[in-house]
Order: C-alpha cells, then structure tokens, then sequence
C-alpha cells in the first residue's frame, strides 16, 4: 500500500472514531419500542392534526388545518425513527418543505410548538412508531438517456 493511500485510510479510521466518541455522541441512545395505537391516541391527544394530516390514515387524524403539513406518504430516502423523533423534540431542526414559509415558520423558527415540557418518553415513542409506517420509500427510478443506449 503507498505511503498516500496509507495517509487516507489512517485519516478516515481516525475521524470516524472521533464521531462515535465524546459526551456529545448520540451513539448507544434508543427509546423504548413504542406502540402505534396508543401513537395514534398521543397524535390526538397533543391535537397534532390542528396543523398535520397522516397520509393514508383516515378519522382521527384528518387535520383540521386548511392546508395540511402532511406525515407519511412517498418519500426518496427511508425516514428514519432518529429524523422523526428529532422533528418532535426539536421543530425547528427541519423546517417542512413545499409550504408557504408563513405557514411552516416564524422568524426562522417552526411554528410547531415545543412539547419537551409535557410530552413523556413513552409517549414520543409511541407518537414515532405511530408515524414511521406511514412513510412508503419510493423506489429510485434512474433517468433513461436514450443516446447511451
């Protein structure tokens, strides 16, 4: 192996390591497994379809909003449970796309508001195992270039 090649491998073993290490390190964190139909009571509950719509589930969890935040429904990358209970500890993370920002946000802040202070563990748990079914990956269709082929 050349002395570069060496240097590269070495680098990336090393600031990999440096990830996974540290107080900060989100490594070794996971919830308790929630249940999804108590999920769906916390959904109610916390009156979340004042402002979202579940894509796909109907009844209770039709919003109320004029035009829905929709959760779920097809998407190009897995949603995975770390993205969505980040979304609920910390709206303002990610800030929904395809709305009118007067919708989503106030002075770059979501508009979704904070429920660290009310909402339990194994309420958060449940409300992700409740919504995490209702994201359906898209399978990735390449782009057909006729000239190529």
């Amino acid at each position: 192996m050349n002395k570069t090649r060496l240097c590269t491998v070495i680098s990336l073993a090393f600031l990999m390591s440096a990830c996974d290490t540290g107080p900060e390190s989100p490594r070794g964190f996971s919830l308790p497994v929630g249940d999804a139909a108590r999920g769906e009571m916390v959904f109610q509950e916390f009156n979340c379809k004042s402002c979202h719509a579940v894509k796909g589930k109907e009844g209770n969890t039709e919003s109320d909003a004029e035009v829905p935040i929709v959760l779920g429904g097809k998407v190009s990358r897995v949603k995975t449970y770390a993205e969505l209970v980040t979304s609920v500890i910390n709206p303002s993370h990610r800030l929904a796309k395809g709305y009118p920002e007067e919708m989503v946000q106030e002075g770059g802040q979501s508009k979704m508001p904070n429920f660290n202070s009310v909402m339990t563990v194994a309420q958060l748990a449940d409300l992700v195992a409740f919504l995490q079914p209702h994201y359906e990956l898209q399978p990735y269709e390449p782009t057909y270039y006729p000239s190529f082929y």
